[in-house]
């Protein structure tokens, strides 16, 4: 247990002291005598703040955001769009290490960045009255972990996960998606209600700085998001928790859980799509660009976001990583590059071919405000909420009025960009304006909200949510790409296969959990709630 926790304090003292919490009072204690530091006076409040950095993505340059964000989901829902060969999600093509990265193997990826210091927390605050709301607002973060990781996967290790040094079992049971999502809601229902506003701080919180009244209202609008992704599946469930968060969610912009990243702490605590979308590690900067898809949808509405989130003629050479100060905001100028197109010279498939290209420069790219190195990583937004509570009151009229939560949606997810840098920022007026300029209708409901949803999580750059909800509610009606030698019988992802790695690992229950997936274990497979 010892050199567990000494292993673990060499990542996070790392990560707190770069990314600059409060929690700095033993800093000197912990690197003059490390050895002081075992079970009886171990923070908690540390590897909080490791479990928090590390859902923006991995340390070791971004390894699961490029991968699995950026190269699969992003492209896959035509927000981003590239002619960059590794690039396999823009054409359905499967490399296999590469939907494996969220996964992770030995030394990066979701169970070990994120999972094991998580489950250290709640192991090590469980049943202790002084440290009650550390306990709760982990028991919410590793809600929100595992979310995502059963969202792209399907069945995973949950219930034994990260417990391999409390108990000895390196190779744990894959829990059923539907059991994971019961527990998920009771756990994140739990812990919000025993968050304790006059009880101990949460000094390793670099979300809301120990704010518990934000906490709870993160808590009840998470809760919000999973009981929707059971529509397809489990509609009673789904409208059971509605109805218990109604009231309780994020109240505006500034309930928006986001992270802000530090320039300085290098790739360890810079933003994670920064690293790749500036061309840290390859030619992202000059050749991903927004999608023609998603670019057309702002055009065709004559959507204020436009002339925030896209430019064009930011790098001006395919060699060099300089920005061009004197780059194109102008909302006509914008123009999204075609999704399944590549660089081979042949006709139907090279993009210098398409009618649209005339230069890689004229294509849209991110706002450089958007991804920056001391960038936020938005992780919950009160956009999505009130977009999810718009649905909820369309399929079953509770919560409210559908289409006032649709406005409020619409609006938050136009002024929330100012949360990226002030250069983003769109007045509530423009955005009230917007939104009364295109009224929600109940007979398209359903198509409305969840179009904005997309728009908004591409905006996000949470390409990884943009997926699941797409998955679960079939909007927008994308057209798939035409590719030649896709992994998907020309049909648009559904899921990541398990990592090989674990056939090796956890060989057993690897192949149990392998064999149980709705259409195989591969691309096209689904995951339980994405009912066919």
């Amino acid at each position: 247990m010892k050199t567990n926790i000494l292993n673990k304090y060499s990542l996070v003292l790392l990560v707190t002291v770069l990314v600059g919490t409060s929690c700095t009072k033993d800093f000197k204690d912990i690197n003059t005598n490390p050895v002081a530091y075992g079970p009886s006076s171990f923070d908690p409040n540390y590897t909080l703040t490791s479990a928090q950095l590390t859902y923006t993505g991995s340390i070791d340059f971004a390894y699961d955001t490029w991968r699995g964000n950026l190269i699969y989901s992003a492209t896959m829902m035509q927000g981003f769009s590239t002619v960059i060969s590794y690039w396999a999600g823009d054409k359905y093509l499967l490399n296999e290490g590469y939907t494996a990265a969220y996964w992770g193997n030995g030394s990066v990826g979701a169970y070990i960045e994120q999972v094991r210091p998580i489950v250290d927390v709640v192991e090590y605050a469980k049943g202790k009255p002084k440290l009650n709301n550390v306990y709760q607002v982990a028991r919410i973060w590793k809600a929100l972990i595992f979310e995502r990781l059963t969202d792209l996967y399907g069945d995973v290790p949950y219930s034994e996960a990260g417990l391999g040094v409390y108990t000895g079992n390196f190779t744990p049971k894959y829990d059923k998606q539907q059991a994971i999502y019961m527990d998920l809601l009771k756990e994140v229902e739990e812990a919000s209600t025993a968050l304790n506003e006059t009880g101990d701080a949460v000094t390793g919180d670099v979300i809301y700085k120990g704010n518990i009244a934000q906490w709870k209202r993160f808590a009840n609008t998470l809760m919000l998001r999973l009981a929707m992704r059971l529509t397809k599946i489990d509609e009673a469930t789904a409208k059971t928790y509605v109805q218990k968060v109604v009231g309780k969610t994020m109240n505006d912009n500034k309930d928006n859980a986001f992270l802000a990243h530090d320039a300085a702490g290098s790739r360890v605590t810079q933003n994670r799509n920064s690293q790749v979308l500036l061309g840290d590690g390859g030619q992202e900067n000059y050749y991903v660009k927004w999608s023609k898809t998603f670019i057309d949808f702002l055009k065709n509405n004559n959507d204020p976001r436009l002339e925030k989130v896209a430019v064009t003629q930011l790098y001006l050479t395919e060699s060099g990583k300089a920005q061009n100060p004197l780059y194109v905001t102008a909302a006509a100028a914008q123009k999204g590059m075609p999704n399944g197109k590549d660089l081979s010279g042949l006709a139907g498939r090279d993009v210098r071919q398409d009618p649209s290209f005339t230069s890689f420069s004229d294509y849209s790219s991110p706002n450089p405000a958007m991804i920056k190195q001391n960038g936020v990583t938005f992780i919950l937004t009160y956009a999505e909420s009130e977009l999810l509570l718009a649905e909820a009151a369309q399929r079953w009229g509770i919560g409210g009025v559908a289409a006032d939560h649709y406005k409020n949606g619409v609006a938050a997810a136009i002024t929330f960009l100012g949360q990226y840098d002030a250069s983003l920022a769109i007045s509530e007026g423009v955005a009230v304006s917007y939104a009364n300029a295109h009224p929600y209708n109940s007979a398209n409901g359903l198509e409305m909200i969840n179009n904005q949803y997309w728009a908004h999580t591409n905006t996000m750059l949470d390409f990884y949510e943009t997926w699941s909800n797409w998955r679960r509610s079939g909007f927008p009606a994308l057209t798939p790409v035409v590719y030649p030698g896709n992994a998907t019988n020309g049909t648009i992802p559904r899921r990541f296969p398990y990592p090989v790695e674990e056939g090796a690992k956890n060989g057993a229950n690897y192949k149990e959990a392998s064999a149980a997936v709705p259409g195989g274990d591969k691309l096209s497979g689904r995951v339980w709630w994405d009912k066919q």
